[in-house]
C-alpha cells in the first residue's frame, strides 16, 4: 500500500503563496494588467489564494480565471472520455500579462496545452507560470517562472497538492511505496 510523507503543511503553503505573490509583483513591476488564471481543477483555488495574498500587500483587485486544458492534452485519444470543466476568465487575455497557476508541474505536457488553449482565446502580452511544485521528469522545454518549492520525486511517486475546496485539507504529501520515498 502507497505510504504517504508530508512535504508542505497549510502554513508552508500560505508561506509560498505569499513568496510568489510577492515574486510576481516584483518581476511584473506591480499588479496593473495581471490575469491570474488557475488550470482545473486545483490551480484555480491556488490563483485565487496567490491574488487574494497580492490585493493584501498591493491594495490591487487582480482578476482570476479557470481554464480546462483536457481537450487540448496530446494524450487524449489513449484516455477514457475526458471530464471538461469550465472555463471562465473575467477580462480578455488581449494584451494582459497571464500567469497561469497550476499546482504540480511534472512534464512540462500540462503547461503545453495551457498555452494552446489561452492561445485560442486571445493574444497575451506575456504568459507566466506559477506551481506549487515542480517534480522534475521534463520531457518539454518549458520551466516554470515561479515555484513554491522543488521536489525531486522517482517516476512512481506522485505529489498530492490538498486544497480545502475539494479535499477538505490543506497539504502537500508525497504518495509512493515507503522504499521509494526513503531513495
Amino acid at each position: 500500500m502507497p505510504e504517504e510523507r508530508p512535504l508542505m503543511t497549510t502554513e508552508d503553503m500560505r508561506r509560498v503563496i505569499s513568496r510568489i505573490a510577492h515574486e510576481i509583483i516584483e518581476r511584473n513591476h506591480g499588479a496593473d494588467n495581471l490575469l491570474l488564471v488557475g488550470l482545473q481543477r486545483r490551480g484555480v483555488p491556488l490563483a485565487k489564494r496567490i491574488a487574494s495574498a497580492i490585493e493584501d500587500f498591493e491594495h490591487v483587485n487582480v482578476p482570476v480565471g479557470a481554464l480546462d486544458i483536457n481537450l487540448y492534452r496530446d494524450d487524449l485519444t489513449s484516455r477514457p472520455q475526458p471530464l471538461v470543466r469550465p472555463t471562465a476568465l473575467p477580462i480578455s487575455v488581449d494584451n494582459r500579462v497571464v500567469v497561469l497557476v497550476d499546482d504540480v508541474f511534472y512534464t512540462g505536457r500540462t503547461a503545453r496545452a495551457a498555452l494552446n488553449a489561452l492561445m485560442d482565446l486571445g493574444r497575451p502580452t506575456q504568459v507566466q507560470l506559477a506551481v506549487m511544485i515542480d517534480r522534475g521528469h521534463r520531457e518539454l522545454p518549458i520551466r516554470a517562472d515561479y515555484v513554491g518549492k522543488n521536489v525531486p520525486t522517482g517516476l512512481n511517486q506522485q505529489i498530492q497538492v490538498r486544497v480545502m475546496e475539494f479535499d477538505s485539507a490543506e497539504e502537500v504529501v508525497l504518495v509512493g511505496h515507503e522504499r521509494e520515498i526513503m531513495a
